[in-house]
């Protein structure tokens, strides 16, 4: 099934959920370059909430343009399969050599607002990213290694901590504590 179809079945758990889901479905109809970075108002991203086998952990990084701790992932530059998306950055961001998704199914959606900032020296103008998100499962005893570019930490949390740990509200109230909630339920 398509990441269109995807999207389409896919039953929001909120408010935020339902209405950003429409929003996401409308711009992949109007929207050009839409899995591109081309697409300067908006584009899709692919995010991974990661669990350890007990699912008493999840993996963050210190992501160094938002200073602040976060969940892992990034551009779809033009992948329609996005948990392979999720997959390959979680794998890239962190220097685990195995990750695997718990589920194929899209554990959460968001659009999320990105402030201008400065990346390779270049200007990146304030945009949209059209996000969306999978559980993936990974051992929390590999070792990790950063990505110099992108973070400057990668760390094991405690499901509660790990909200403590990031420095965004927004993150912290509606997306790192809707993702542990959903994951308290399975």
């Amino acid at each position: 099934m398509d990441i269109i179809n995807r999207i389409k079945y896919y039953i929001p758990t909120n408010e935020q959920e339902k209405q950003d889901k429409m929003e996401i479905l409308r711009l992949l109809e109007n929207q050009k370059d839409i899995f591109s970075r081309n697409n300067k108002t908006a584009h899709m991203t692919a995010s991974a909430w990661v669990v350890n086998e007990e699912k008493n952990k999840v993996l963050m990084a210190y992501h160094n343009i938002y200073d602040s701790w976060s969940w892992l992932g990034g551009h779809a530059d033009g992948d329609e399969d996005l948990i392979s998306v999720a997959v390959k950055e979680v794998m890239e961001e962190s220097g685990l050599n195995q990750v695997a998704p718990i589920t194929n199914d899209i554990f959460s959606l968001e659009i999320l607002t990105v402030d201008g900032h400065e990346k390779k020296g270049e200007y990146v103008s304030s945009h949209l990213h059209l996000n969306i998100t999978y559980l993936l499962e990974a051992d929390d005893k590999e070792i990790l290694t950063i990505k110099p570019e992108e973070n400057s930490g990668v760390a094991w949390y405690g499901l509660d901590e790990a909200i403590q740990a990031s420095t965004e509200p927004w993150f912290q109230q509606r997306i790192y504590k809707k993702l542990n909630e959903k994951l308290r339920k399975l």
